[in-house]
């Protein structure tokens, strides 16, 4: 009864809102029988244009993560050091970055379609071209390449996705566009160290082109330019040229701090002091620019919006969080347990199957006239649980101890993704969406390399006092006084001196890790009430436009 009640209430709402379209049409006269027409076409084949931007959405996502697996392979091929063969990810992410902040404002002068169309088919020829490498230096360059065209295909999927669905189903869509954008880096490093072992590690990017290459063929069928961007590319504009150096400084300088920084010890490196400075006065400059420019590349004027700062600031914190069991997890299990890449992926597995579950689900929910602020909390709630959960794992645990509260984190991840970014997207006005994708997609992705450089540093830091606190209680002379006592001497007391600074390493480790799942447990337990600052949305999980 209660599923009758609801199909007929859908079919009064689209016959309302047909009534209201043609009654638009008739006022407006061709321009309101142009949007009246737009959005019909834009309803009956919005699963279509979801499936093609997410093919390519799915792509740019999982070449962040499938080559990580096969970067030793790389290095043996190239004959690089390990310095030199991480620039193949840092060349992708430095490139990325610049880009996607200014996906919003490229769209808007040449169109969003052409643009993603163009996006698409770069990619796709990167993609081949790093395949096909002979040299490090072809390699590095060609993942520039990559990096610059796929920066357009998440904020522009989000919001064309957006702009596609109607209100009450935002969220739903968020939560579709949200598997491919959560799902596809836990599926990276399986697929890779699949795809690695039984065939080449360039098939890690040859597998790009046939996927690519249907992608492009739904996009140019079904994706079309809304009406306002069509007449706002006619019209043309002024070019913030001094705003894309200081963003391309910027962003660049930050983006190598926060990446290569680490390996430089810091601020003990002066290039590191000296990059990071002029990170620090181009954003600032660039802030300065922006907000008085009459044309921006980036819409900061956005962030007056209250709705969109808060959901914003609140994905931010739980990708800090989520990243954290993504980048942790990992060489937990490979380094300290002692998994295979295989192995450690088929462990992370059910954490991406919980989330996917939890995505549709939540999607559905949406639909329905419920206040989504309360699953965004319990979203929380449970990462909370599988963070703190985590903080006691310890070196002999079973599968079964790890997988439990990655589920939960999972679950949590997938009630509080969906949300928030309907929210943080559904409160700007339609002509504006674009900028704030772009703004939004930079946030995230800033923040996300804020929280490596932060996990990764402190996990040494922490370790290297464990290790010492662990020292002060075991040393040389105990351990050759258990060698004596023992009667072994010589060169098995030196192996058995070694496997004990081994096992205090490992140790030293794990008391690091407990560390830092116990910081991220502190910070998901603060974010529970966040949600409930925001405005409780209307069916369909959106706020109200300018809230």
């Amino acid at each position: 009864m209660a599923s009758a009640s609801t199909d007929r209430a859908d079919v009064l709402d689209e016959s309302a809102r047909a009534f209201v379209d043609s009654a638009m049409a008739a006022d407006a006269g061709p321009a309101g029988a142009e949007v009246a027409e737009e959005r019909s076409y834009e309803h009956s084949h919005k699963w279509l244009i979801a499936l093609a931007v997410m093919l390519g959405t799915m792509l740019e996502m999982l070449d962040t993560s499938i080559i990580n697996v096969s970067l030793p392979h790389m290095q043996g091929a190239f004959s690089a050091s390990v310095d030199e063969i991480t620039w193949v990810l840092t060349s992708y992410l430095l490139a990325n970055g610049i880009m996607i902040p200014m996906t919003g404002w490229i769209s808007s002068r040449f169109g969003r379609k052409r643009y993603f169309l163009t996006s698409v088919v770069t990619f796709v020829l990167a993609s081949g071209m790093c395949g096909a490498a002979r040299s490090l230096d072809q390699m590095v360059l060609f993942r520039l390449l990559q990096g610059l065209a796929g920066a357009a295909m998440v904020p522009s999927s989000q919001a064309i996705m957006m702009e596609t669905f109607p209100p009450q189903e935002q969220a739903m869509a968020m939560a579709t566009w949200g598997l491919g954008i959560m799902a596809a880096p836990i599926i990276g490093p399986t697929l890779g160290g699949w795809i690695t072992d039984n065939w080449s590690w360039r098939w890690n990017f040859y597998i790009n082109i046939p996927v690519g290459a249907v992608a492009v063929l739904m996009v140019s069928a079904f994706v079309h330019d809304p009406a306002f961007m069509r007449k706002r590319r006619a019209v043309g504009g002024r070019v913030d040229y001094l705003g894309i150096l200081l963003l391309v400084l910027g962003l660049g300088s930050l983006q190598i701090v926060m990446d290569r920084g680490q390996r430089a010890d810091w601020f003990a490196a002066p290039w590191v002091v000296w990059t990071t400075a002029l990170a620090a006065v181009s954003l600032i400059g660039l802030v300065i620019r922006e907000l008085t420019f009459s044309e921006p590349i980036i819409d900061l004027r956005i962030l007056e919006i209250p709705t969109f700062t808060i959901a914003v600031a609140l994905v931010v914190s739980m990708f800090f969080v989520s990243y954290g069991g993504g980048v942790l997890n990992p060489i937990f299990l490979q380094e300290y347990l002692g998994y295979s890449a295989m192995m450690a992926g088929i462990t992370m597995a059910p954490r991406g199957v919980a989330m996917v579950i939890t995505l549709i689900m939540v999607g559905q929910l949406a639909r329905l006239d419920f206040d989504t602020r309360y699953t965004v909390a319990f979203g929380f709630v449970l990462s909370a649980l599988g963070l703190w959960q985590m903080a006691h794992f310890t070196l002999n645990m079973s599968m079964w101890n790890f997988v439990v509260p990655s589920v939960l984190q999972g679950v949590g991840s997938g009630m509080i993704f969906p949300t928030l970014s309907a929210a943080t997207l559904s409160c700007v006005a339609r002509e504006r969406v674009g900028y704030a994708s772009s703004l939004y997609s930079m946030l995230r992705n800033n923040f996300a390399a804020i929280s490596v450089a932060y996990l990764s540093t402190t996990l040494v830091t922490h370790q290297q006092i464990h290790q010492t606190y662990l020292t002060q209680h075991y040393t040389v002379f105990e351990a050759w006084r258990t060698a004596g006592a023992t009667g072994h001497f010589g060169a098995a007391a030196y192996r058995g001196m070694g496997l004990v600074y081994h096992g205090i390493q490992a140790q030293a480790a794990m008391l690091s890790f407990n560390d830092l799942f116990r910081i991220l447990t502190i910070i998901a337990v603060v974010l529970i009430p966040g949600p409930f600052l925001l405005k409780r949305p209307v069916a369909g999980g959106q706020a109200p436009a300018g809230h």
